[in-house]
């Protein structure tokens, strides 16, 4: 799975537009909060990572019902359990605020997803995801535990984002020359 280099120009251009789209546009700066929220974008470009979540036997999970069945049956504490619900809370959380136009989709009356409410779903599974405060995990929960708790606002900001991207991507200039880039 393809995990960027916080250098990353990827990076780099999703930490802007969060930082300062939550900023101007909701007047929250809070840095722990909007570095997560950028490199969830950033890991997010590769479809990998979002569906990268597997069964016992190796099968994609591709929807929170399958994902929420995996964790269940972990046991109650430890590293594997604590992933799958961070990934369930970012999962939901990048189609709920970025593209929420797939929820229709994802959600359809064929999938198991039909009656998952991703909002509550992606509040409690950050919540979860929060409660794991060892080592290594101490610092993150605090963004977990605001996520789980600002859900809403977040998936907010993050259509925000995707909105200054597109804004970005019309004005781009028709030709860009290879030695402009070095």
């Amino acid at each position: 799975m393809w995990a960027p280099k916080p250098d990353h120009p990827l990076c780099r251009l999703f930490a802007g537009l969060t930082e300062q789209t939550f900023l101007e546009t909701l007047g929250l700066a809070d840095p722990p909060l909007t570095d997560y929220l950028s490199m969830l974008l950033s890991r997010f470009i590769n479809f990998d990572a979002i569906f990268r979540l597997r069964n016992s036997q190796g099968k994609r999970l591709e929807e929170v019902v399958e994902m929420l069945f995996e964790a269940e049956a972990l046991p109650p504490q430890g590293r594997t359990r604590r992933e799958i619900y961070r990934h369930i809370g970012d999962f939901t959380l990048f189609w709920t605020g970025v593209y929420p136009e797939a929820l229709n989709r994802l959600r359809s009356l064929l999938s198991k997803d039909h009656f998952v409410d991703y909002c509550e779903q992606g509040k409690r599974s950050y919540y979860i995801a929060s409660t794991f405060e060892e080592e290594p995990y101490q610092e993150e929960a605090p963004v977990l535990r605001r996520l789980s708790e600002e859900f809403e606002l977040c998936a907010y900001g993050l259509n925000q984002v995707r909105r200054e991207w597109e804004k970005q991507q019309a004005f781009k200039p028709a030709e860009i020359k290879p030695d402009l880039l070095t």
